[in-house]
């Protein structure tokens, strides 16, 4: 594991949990964006989001630990990923925002075998 800080071993156990239930998430929300609206979907929405933005933090301040010695997470992917999501969001475009989650949900579960990788 390397030069892991208590914080940062702490802060990937928690993400690991987190990022089970965010890939578990992530379909239902990008059917209902798909045509399946619900009457809480854009609470839903900005659940995930929130879950999406914390997981980025997280990310962003463990990448050195999830990168040392090999890159498991591809930071320029993911941006690249996170910028279209944004602009999708923006757009406002139900289609557009299912489209974009659907793009990251292969970065998130990369993301999670990082982190399960690390943790070992």
């Amino acid at each position: 594991m390397g030069n892991i800080t208590a914080e940062q071993s702490e802060a990937l156990e928690t993400m690991a949990e987190f990022n089970d239930r965010l890939l578990k998430n992530l379909p239902t929300l990008i059917s209902e964006l798909s045509g399946n609206r619900q009457p809480d979907t854009d609470q839903y929405q900005k659940s995930i989001i929130d879950a999406i933005n914390w997981e980025i933090a997280v990310t962003n301040s463990t990448l050195d630990v999830l990168n040392q010695d090999t890159v498991r997470v591809d930071k320029e992917q993911f941006n690249q990923k996170m910028q279209a999501l944004n602009a999708a969001i923006s757009s406002k475009e139900d289609p557009e925002i299912a489209g974009a989650l659907e793009a990251l949900v292969p970065c998130f579960e990369q993301l999670g075998a990082a982190v399960r990788e690390v943790l070992q």
